[in-house]
């Protein structure tokens, strides 16, 4: 009877975990997952929705020294050596589920709270692949321009480590989803600019390990499980970067490109993205490589820029003083507090990792039509969008920065589409808005500022109805809103005789709040919010207008103009 219950029990953790949405079926054939288009809208199909894992942004540690001297430093004692470098980037999926399981990932959740049987490895269990991972994965390969393998497989790769349950991995090893692909970008003009294209050896889908708590007492390490089967994607590049510059910018292009495309957040400071970098220099001219480093634990773009140039410069010295054989094939850790690498440990030669297929899992197996199906869901990516940008007269570092953020160039496009003048919307974006987002550490997704008052100030400024100096001062509608009520509130009178008819009262409110705000209010967002507010029978809140005009008339006290007043958000 315990048999029996245990076996229902392991029947249930793997129902429900095959999810491609709506469009799509995932149908098992021959010892094969078969994925394609849906040709019946009366098909069954089991979907898993819910809430994906919040995207937490945080700050990257203050650097040490200042980088541009570690790259000088770098190109001066290169000279005569060429490095050779090359980047295995691990990117998390935000998959709702994990890859071979129904268990939810959520980054910092309480240690082991987020596992099951399957994720723990428990003998008996079975893996179920999650089809999102899929769909992901040949998202992804179509964006890296990649040839896709219509049929691929999933192997072990054996090895010990206390945070691994099962004693393997899953993974893929000679027949990965995606190979030999490429990705064009742009360097930015202060480290030389140029346009770039650097080779794309494969994508793989495999599963991520659990991870390991080291107590400060180092007497012992924990394990927290709660990441083992958590969905990855494996991006391997070739070896065509030359420089740390180089290499950190190909790492943020695929930052972008996984956030353009929705499956990832990228946030390398929770691990969403991790790069770790191979390492060789060899004398100008030869074609043999060096003896390869491999380097980990780079938690930003910086830190990876200057834990690349250390390195060149640590392998190039000792070429120089004739102890390249000191040069040894290992892994180093990049310890940011004293901006060196160290090892970790060393590799006496290629690790067997004794892959063979697993037999739990069939072979994936991908139709032209879902492959086609994938390929016209694609947004505009990084690299598209910078071409169009150009296309519309923008400079090079107009592009490079509206183009770094997905949310700042929807931004930008939506304020286009509203009539805005793209060079303008551009300076002002780049310019105060930037500003603005800096000081108060806000996502231009969060100011209240929308695109269509952007445009319409714009539109304002072009046309002479105010000034370029008067529209950056006040066009928080937040602030002219506070304003109205104020005067709403202090002349009850002149609203009642409004809303009893006589709405030619409507330029006696407009220059109240002109005249409060000493002439500042854009006339645009000013006549939108003041109409709404005549016609809203709402109760003006006394207390909040008394509490706004102190604060407006303390800004605005022994100042001609208005620059310290928030131009985006509230007070």
């Amino acid at each position: 009877m315990a048999a029996m219950g245990a076996a229902a029990y392991f029947r249930g953790l793997r129902t429900g975990n095959f999810f491609l949405g709506p469009s799509f079926l995932c149908r098992r054939r021959s010892r094969s997952l078969l994925f394609r288009m849906s040709s019946s809208t009366h098909a069954q199909t089991t979907t898993c929705r819910g809430a994906e894992a919040p995207q937490t942004q945080t700050r990257a540690a203050p650097e040490k020294r200042p980088q541009s001297q570690v790259r000088k430093n770098a190109e001066e004692s290169a000279q005569g050596y060429e490095a050779i470098i090359g980047i295995e980037t691990h990117v998390q999926l935000s998959t709702v589920t994990k890859a071979f399981c129904s268990c939810r990932y959520t980054y910092g959740s309480v240690p082991n709270t987020t596992v099951c049987p399957v994720c723990m490895g428990l003998p008996g269990t079975l893996p179920v692949l999650n089809a999102k991972v899929v769909e992901f994965a040949v998202k992804l390969g179509l964006a890296l321009n990649c040839e896709l393998s219509l049929a691929s497989k999933f192997d072990r790769k054996q090895y010990f480590y206390p945070d691994l349950p099962k004693g393997y991995q899953i993974s893929q090893f000679d027949i990965p989803i995606a190979t030999r692909g490429y990705i064009d970008m742009d360097l930015p003009i202060e480290f030389g600019g140029g346009h770039r294209r650097y080779g794309i050896t494969r994508v793989h889908m495999e599963e991520d390990a659990g991870k390991l708590l080291h107590l400060e007492s180092g007497d012992y390490s924990q394990v927290d499980l709660n990441r083992a089967g958590v969905p990855l994607l494996e991006i391997v590049s070739e070896p065509d970067m030359r420089s740390g510059i180089e290499a950190a910018e190909y790492a943020a292009e695929l930052q972008r490109m996984v956030r353009y495309l929705g499956v990832s957040n990228g946030n390398m400071q929770e691990g969403s993205l991790r790069c770790d970098v191979n390492i060789s220099v060899r004398p100008i001219g030869q074609s043999q490589f060096g003896t390869k480093v491999e380097i980990k634990n780079m938690n930003s773009f910086s830190a990876m820029s200057r834990a690349i140039d250390f390195e060149i410069c640590r392998q190039v010295n000792l070429h120089k003083q004739g102890q390249g054989d000191q040069i040894i094939q290992e892994t180093r850790l990049w310890d940011d507090g004293s901006q060196k690498t160290v090892t970790m440990r060393k590799k006496e030669g290629l690790a067997d990792y004794r892959y063979f297929p697993e037999p739990d899992l069939p072979e994936v197996m991908l139709s032209n039509d879902y492959i086609d199906a994938i390929r016209a869901s694609l947004p505009e990516l990084p690299e598209m969008k910078r071409r169009r940008y150009e296309q519309m007269g923008l400079s090079m570092q107009d592009v490079l920065f509206l183009a770094n953020d997905d949310t700042v160039a929807d931004f930008f496009d939506s304020a286009m589409k509203m009539g805005a003048d793209a060079k303008l919307a551009a300076n002002w974006i780049m310019g105060d808005i930037a500003a603005y987002l800096k000081s108060e550490r806000l996502s231009i997704s969060e100011i209240k500022l929308t695109p269509k008052e952007l445009a319409e100030l714009i539109a304002s400024i072009k046309s002479g109805t105010i000034s370029g100096k008067i529209g950056k001062e006040i066009v928080d509608p937040a602030a002219i809103e506070a304003l109205v009520d104020q005067v709403l509130a202090e002349n009850p009178k002149q609203l009642q005789q409004y809303r009893g008819g006589k709405t030619k009262l409507q330029g006696f409110f407009a220059g109240q709040v002109m005249k409060e705000s000493k002439g500042k209010a854009n006339p645009v967002l000013l006549n939108k919010i003041l109409l709404e507010k005549l016609n809203s029978r709402k109760t003006i809140n006394m207390e909040r207008c008394l509490t706004v005009n102190l604060n407006i008339k303390f800004l605005l006290a022994g100042s001609s103009s208005c620059e310290h007043l928030s131009p985006l958000g509230g007070f």
